[in-house]
């Protein structure tokens, strides 16, 4: 039997933005339980191979992966969609922020803790350094939830309920990762 398959480009595009977004949430959600795992076994030498796995990952796969999902995202926006609906600057925003704290917390983060670790070994301050990585993770983690909910649900300002759904994850995310952030520190000092 014959089967007539006629793609367009739109859903082509939507598929591969559909598999990349699917390696990046999909990969992080495993590190962040990976994580979560370690730290809570207390096997601090589980916990620092945890942390050097997210990081060798996040280069090899997570970055290549988040900007392939934008690439896709923004041909499918540019061709298509527009950029002038909210769920879309929802996304935009999400993602902009998960690449910030990659870039700005998550690189620097893993590249101190890694001397650290070489040049002292494993020592409460490497391992309060990791601890405070896996937090700002859990952040991280929370807003992708909220781009993987927007993309799915594509909200409107008159979805109330649902934006202040999303806003709720990203305060608990905020919360559980910088809630005693200022304490811990000094503590350390």
């Amino acid at each position: 039997m014959y089967f007539e398959v006629e793609m367009d480009w739109y859903s082509i595009v939507k598929f591969l933005h559909v598999i990349v977004a699917l390696i990046w949430v999909g990969g992080g959600f495993a590190m962040a339980i990976n994580g979560v795992l370690a730290e809570r076994s207390g096997d601090d030498e589980g916990l620092m191979r945890a942390i050097r796995l997210s990081s060798d990952l996040g280069g090899l796969l997570m970055v290549p992966a988040s900007l392939l999902t934008l690439v896709f995202g923004l041909v499918m926006c540019w061709f298509w969609v527009g950029f002038t609906d909210l769920w879309i600057i929802i996304g935009l925003a999400g993602y902009a922020a998960t690449f910030l704290i990659g870039l700005l917390i998550f690189k620097p983060t893993s590249e101190r803790l890694a001397e650290m670790v070489k040049r002292d070994g494993i020592t409460p301050a490497s391992l309060a350094e990791g601890r405070r990585m896996m937090k700002v993770a859990r952040f991280d983690y929370s807003v992708m939830l909220v781009v993987v909910a927007d993309m799915v649900l594509k909200p409107t300002l008159s979805d109330t309920v649902l934006l202040m759904a999303m806003a709720v994850v990203l305060l608990i995310g905020a919360a559980s990762a910088f809630g005693n952030w200022a304490t811990e520190a000094q503590s350390e000092a």
